[in-house]
């Protein structure tokens, strides 16, 4: 596995996330700090990395995804790859009334019609509620 640096000075950022992935990233470095019997000068995992393999050594793509589908599987959940859950948080956000400029800053594009051309995808049910908005506003 090789490092490489990230694709433009933007992407390298401190990313933004909800309490309870924190929670979940503290309970799996607590795990993992147990399982390996680390402690004071013994880090684990070595190099800062959060997920690896046994060695502290990083993830290969691949059996990152390979394992991303077995999850899948074994919690009956249908396979998406894996940016499709980046896909789906920022969809989300779009659909709970987030500002795309909001968005677009968690996600580090540099251009809101990014975010808004490829990820604001306005379904049905949100049309529905627009309109019934406008209604209500203009009966009022």
């Amino acid at each position: 596995m090789r490092e490489f640096a990230p694709k433009t000075r933007r992407s390298n950022r401190t990313v933004p996330l909800p309490p309870r992935c924190l929670d979940a990233l503290a309970a799996h470095h607590q795990r993992l700090q147990l399982q390996h019997g680390a402690g004071p000068g013994r880090p684990w995992p070595p190099d800062g990395y959060v997920f690896g393999t046994r060695h502290g050594t990083p993830l290969e793509p691949r059996n990152l995804t390979r394992m991303f589908g077995q999850l899948c599987d074994a919690h009956g959940i249908r396979r998406v790859p894996l940016h499709g859950l980046r896909h789906t948080c920022v969809s989300l956000l779009l659909s709970l009334g987030v500002h795309p400029r909001v968005v677009m800053e968690i996600v580090g594009h540099s251009a809101i019609e990014m975010t808004m051309n490829v990820y604001g995808h306005v379904n049905l049910e949100t049309q529905r509620a627009a309109l019934d908005h406008l209604d209500e506003q203009l009966s009022g």
